[in-house]
């Protein structure tokens, strides 16, 4: 599974106009699933981001998690994340996981975050979404459960 982690300020995300999700401070995490991801994925990625100390602390040290500082996790799946551009400039999707597989695995990621502790909202499953945030810092970190970067 891939991520890119964004510590924001202010995130929505909408849907064919709607607004389905609106949070404040916190991580806005877009998750790309790949055709090898498992449920040790899922688990080792929850408690990766959950556990993320990327909030600053009294002396201004990023040294605090999302737990510490009470924030919201925003997750919103993203299948380009998988995408591969190594050859050519049109990206290849062979590496995501179909659709139903990525769905699940998603899904278990939101319940195993909450079950870590945290408030998350969440985009549309396969849906045209328009993601709107603002980045505090900016602060943005890239995850790889095959650790590939």
């Amino acid at each position: 599974m891939r991520a890119v982690v964004q510590r924001v300020s202010h995130a929505e995300v909408e849907v064919d106009g709607e607004r389905i999700a609106e949070m404040q401070h916190g991580l806005l995490v877009l998750v790309g699933v790949g055709r090898r991801d498992g449920a040790k994925d899922v688990l080792d990625l929850a408690a990766k981001i959950v556990g993320l100390r990327i909030f600053e602390d009294e002396t201004g040290k990023m040294n605090r998690s999302l737990l510490d500082v009470g924030g919201t996790l925003g997750l919103v799946s993203q299948f380009t994340l998988q995408g591969d551009v190594r050859k050519g400039r049109r990206p290849s999707f062979g590496e995501a996981a179909p659709s139903e597989q990525a769905r699940e695995l998603f899904e278990q990621l939101v319940s195993e975050s909450k079950k870590l502790g945290v408030s998350v909202v969440t985009g549309r499953f396969g849906a045209m979404m328009n993601v709107t945030l603002v980045n505090s810092g900016p602060v943005t970190i890239l995850l790889d459960t095959e650790r590939s970067f």
